[in-house]
């Protein structure tokens, strides 16, 4: 998708297989030199990654940018927090929904905007059992449909 700038780096699968996604909003990143070189390197994971709030700013938690082979004494630890730039009013709703609503924050996919590292975040609330089963089967019946128009 290189459209209007945008170059999706890293997607997470796993978080729609995991939980409800809604109110998607675009947030930028606090980085290091050597952390956007690896961004730009493809060298990222938010699999496992979630927003935590502490006071009136919002952090990124587990994200794991890869050290930068040419990067030596200024090279960055992996798993550090990184600060996530939104404003105000955007804050305090998203920390609303997390302390009264039980929601969890997640990252679904980090992109470069006009050479800018930002990330999509998005409410997410824990899927049962019983609907990861559900959207299973669902996504098995898809590709046999596929399957069946690509014979037919």
């Amino acid at each position: 998708m290189e459209k209007e700038g945008i170059k999706i780096v890293v997607t997470n699968k796993k978080a729609s297989f995991n939980y409800f996604l809604s109110d998607y909003i675009e947030a930028g990143l606090v980085l290091t030199g050597t952390e956007i070189k690896s961004i730009r390197a493809h060298k990222c994971s938010i699999s496992d990654s979630y927003v935590v709030f502490k006071g009136n700013e919002a952090f990124l938690l587990n994200m794991n940018i890869s050290v930068y082979d040419l990067g030596n004494i200024f090279n960055h630890d992996p798993l550090r927090s990184r600060k996530l730039l939104l404003n105000k009013r955007e804050i305090l709703k998203y920390q609303q929904k997390v302390v009264k609503e039980g929601y969890t924050i997640v990252p679904t996919k980090v992109y470069l905007r006009k050479g800018m590292a930002k990330v999509e975040i998005a409410l997410a609330k824990g899927k049962k059992l019983y609907d990861k089963r559900e959207t299973i089967k669902e996504r098995d019946d898809k590709r046999s449909m596929e399957k069946a128009v690509k014979r037919g």
